[in-house]
C-alpha cells in the first residue's frame, strides 16, 4: 500500500512538472508566483512531498490552469490522500510517525522542539516501541514495523551535509516509559548523539523559566514545513506564515536552552537520578 501511495505521488508530481514546462516556467519562477519555496516545488514534482490543498491551489493558480485541469490535479491529490488513508489502516507506523519520518528524510536542516517526548530520530528502539504502542489501533505487527523503520531512518543523523538542532525541556528527560533501565540506555544514546558534528542538542533546565508556554512538540523541516505531533497523528503545515511563526517560536526556545558541556552534565545527573530509582520502579 505504501508503494501505491508513492506511485500516486509521482504521478501527481510528473503531471505538475509537465504543466510547468508547458507554461514555460522554471521551478524558481513558479515558486515565486505561487508564494512557496523552490524546494517545495522540486519535492512535489519529484514525488517526495505531498502538497497541501492550499499549496496545490497556489501552484494551480500560478500555472494559470483552466477549470478542467485544476480538477484533474485535485483528483490526483485525492488519489494520494486515499492511498495514505488506506495505509494508515494497516498499522501504527503510519498513524504515528510516518509524516514526520518522511519530511525528515528529505530535509537538510531539521529543528525540533519537544516538551514531553524525545524527537523521533533520537529514540532508542525500546523507547520508540512505547511511543508506537500508545498510538490508536496499534497492533504488535504494526508496532514492530514502525520501530524498525524509525531506527533505520536514524542513519540520517550521520549523513554529511545535514544539520540537526534539538531543543528539549528537562521534563522530556524525566518523562519515562517502561523502566529506569530503559531510560538509562536512552540517555546514554543522547550522550553519544550530542557529540556528533552534525547535531546540536539543547535542554531548557527546569530551573529556568520557558520563554513561551509549550503547547506541543513540533519539527521544522528546512524552511518549508512544520510537523506538529498529536495523540492521533501529525499535522503538516506548509503555509509560509505558519513556518515563519514556528521558526520564531523555536528561536525563543533555543535561546533559553543550554548546550555543550552543560547539557552533558545535565544528562549525567538525570542518569544518576534514574539509577537511584532502581529497576523496581516500573510503569504502573
Amino acid at each position: 500500500m505504501g508503494s501505491e501511495r508513492q506511485d500516486r505521488m509521482k504521478a501527481l508530481g510528473t503531471r505538475l512538472r509537465g504543466l510547468r514546462t508547458e507554461a514555460g516556467l522554471t521551478g524558481a519562477t513558479l515558486a515565486q508566483l505561487a508564494g512557496v519555496g523552490q524546494p517545495t516545488v522540486s519535492k512535489v514534482e519529484t514525488g517526495r512531498m505531498v502538497p497541501s490543498v492550499d499549496v496545490l491551489g497556489r501552484l494551480s493558480r500560478a500555472l494559470g490552469l483552466d477549470e478542467t485541469t485544476t480538477r484533474e490535479v485535485r483528483d490526483l491529490l485525492s488519489a494520494v490522500e486515499a492511498a495514505q488513508h488506506a495505509t494508515q489502516a494497516t498499522g501504527a507506523e503510519t498513524a504515528l510517525g510516518g509524516a514526520l519520518d518522511e519530511a525528515v528524510r528529505s530535509a537538510q536542516l531539521v529543528r525540533s522542539f519537544q516538551c514531553v517526548v524525545l524527537p523521533a530520530v533520537l529514540q532508542s528502539a525500546e523507547y520508540a516501541r512505547h511511543v508506537f504502542d500508545s498510538a490508536p489501533d496499534a497492533t504488535p505487527e504494526g508496532v514492530g514495523r514502525a520501530v524498525a523503520a524509525r531506527i533505520e531512518r536514524q542513519s540520517l543523523l550521520y549523513e554529511p551535509g545535514r544539520e540537526w538542532v534539538f531543543v528539549l525541556t528537562e521534563g522530556v528527560l524525566r518523562t519515562w516509559p517502561g523502566s529506569p533501565s530503559l531510560m538509562l540506555a536512552q540517555l546514554d544514546r543522547l550522550l553519544a548523539v550530542e557529540s556528533l558534528s552534525t547535531v546540536r542538542l539543547g535542554v531548557i533546565p527546569w530551573r529556568r523559566a520557558v520563554p513561551v508556554m509549550p503547547r506541543h512538540g513540533f519539527s521544522l523541516c528546512d524552511r518549508e514545513a512544520v510537523v506538529v505531533e498529536t495523540f492521533r497523528g501529525e499535522r503538516v503545515l506548509e503555509h509560509s506564515s505558519d513556518v515563519t511563526s514556528y521558526e520564531g517560536t523555536f528561536s525563543r526556545f533555543e535561546e533559553a536552552a543550554t548546550f555543550g558541556p552543560d547539557v552533558r552534565e545535565l544528562l549525567l545527573q538525570v542518569m544518576k537520578d534514574f539509577r537511584a530509582l532502581g529497576d523496581d520502579s516500573t510503569t504502573r
